[in-house]
Formats: C-alpha cells, sequence, structure tokens
C-alpha cells in the first residue's frame, strides 16, 4: 500500500514543489494552506477505509497565520501518532525544544536539500513500521486490534478514538486482566512531568466505553472499585 503523507505550508510555492517531488517518489501526497485546513484533510482520511489511522507521514511548517505549527502539532498529536516533520527556517534550540514537546519527530531547515528530506521522510516511515507489532489480535467475537495500524475494528468497519483513547485500549488490551490505577494510566500517556488531573482519565474511559457499546453488551472494560480499570481477558 502507498503511503499517504500530508504536507502542510502557507506558501503555496513549496507545497506544489513538495507534492510533485513526493508524488514522484510514489506516495499519495495531500497539502493544506494552513491549521483549519490540514485538520479537515486528517479527519477525512480517517474516515476512509483505505486510510482509517490518518497520514503515514506529515510535514508541517511553524510560521502560519492562523494557527503556528506547534500548535497545530498539538492538536494533531490527540488523532494521530504518525511522524510529524517541522520544514522551517526557525531552528534556533528553543524552537526545537519547543517543536519536541508539542509532538514533533524532526527538523528540516530551510531552505533545505530534496534528497535529505525524501531519505528522512522514508527512514521515519521504516522507524514508524519497525516499532509497532504488525498482529491483529482478535477479542471479544468480530473485534481485532491492528497495533501496527493503532486501529480498532469491527468486522471490516473501524472504531474511530482519538489518540489518547487508542492509547488507553493498547495499555488495557495488551495486559489484559491487569489492574491499573487512574495515576498509572495518566502516567503512561502524558508523563511524570504533565500538568493536569489524573481524574480526566475517568472522562477517557466513558468515551470508549460508549464508543465500544454501539458494538456490543459486554463488559469490555471493568472498573476496579476503589483502584482502577482493567480490560477483560
Amino acid at each position: 500500500m502507498r503511503e499517504t503523507i500530508l504536507v502542510v505550508d502557507d506558501e503555496a510555492g513549496i507545497r506544489t514543489m513538495l507534492k510533485q517531488v513526493l508524488t514522484m517518489e510514489h506516495y499519495i501526497v495531500y497539502t493544506a494552506a494552513n491549521g483549519s485546513e490540514a485538520l479537515e484533510c486528517i479527519s477525512r482520511l480517517m474516515g476512509r477505509e483505505d486510510t482509517a489511522a490518518g497520514p503515514d507521514c506529515i510535514l508541517l511548517d511553524v510560521n502560519m497565520p492562523d494557527m503556528d505549527g506547534y500548535a497545530l502539532c498539538s492538536r494533531i498529536r490527540e488523532y494521530v501518532a504518525c511522524p510529524i516533520l517541522f520544514v522551517t527556517a526557525r531552528i534556533e534550540e528553543e524552537d526545537k525544544v519547543q517543536g519536541f514537546r508539542c509532538g514533533g519527530d524532526d527538523y528540516i531547515e530551510k531552505p533545505f536539500s530534496l534528497v535529505e528530506l525524501k531519505e528522512r521522510i522514508a527512514a521515519h516511515i521504516r522507524r514508524q513500521q519497525r516499532g509497532t507489532d504488525s498482529q491483529a489480535v482478535g477479542f471479544r467475537g468480530a473485534f481485532t486490534i491492528s497495533y501496527s495500524k493503532r486501529q480498532v475494528c469491527f468486522g471490516k468497519e473501524t472504531i474511530h478514538f482519538t489518540k489518547s483513547e487508542y492509547e488507553i485500549v493498547e495499555l488495557l488490551s495488551r495486559n489484559r486482566n491487569q489492574v491499573f490505577t487512574k495515576e498509572m494510566i495518566y502516567e503512561h500517556l502524558w508523563g511524570f512531568d504533565k500538568d493536569g488531573e489524573s481524574s480526566i482519565i475517568t472522562e477517557h474511559i466513558r468515551r470508549i466505553r460508549r464508543k465500544l457499546s454501539e458494538y456490543t453488551a459486554d463488559t469490555v472494560i471493568e472498573t476496579v472499585w476503589g483502584v482502577g480499570y482493567r480490560w477483560i481477558g
């Protein structure tokens, strides 16, 4: 299957050039001129059967008018886990730190070498594919989880989860019957240093259950009162 790349840049010339170059490398290329267009494009891709997990790689400019690349990267990370490469003239150390903290994976400095850009894209996609388990694990009848695609399906229908919801599903389903406290789940998703309340996990679990309940009446995620949650094996 051909990989899908989303190019987000407010310069039309850059978008056109990158689309032409990457299409010649046999990628399927989509473009967006700003943050709103990028989020709409990702939403459309996640709704299609052949790209249900979203794009395979995103090239993201930092300086854009309606929403800068850092803010957009944070929004995107709620939905997809693919490599995000910042393509920008802003390459100071503090810019890199900010980019990595909001979920970016790499920086390409403008003006850039097309050869290097293509190699970095290919390397990140390979790493993403190597770093995941390709096995599709079945559970509860027609339900399956493909950890490589970060995808939960009922039969041939994809159940759409946000990035955080999916990561909770993956954590619990990979450790069936093990009880996780809200604090343990929160730390797994966001780390010890992230500011926030672990009570947000309760809301994520509620949404996951609601989506699963559209396909089964069985309890998949059990509440262990006073302790936390576990995936029923």
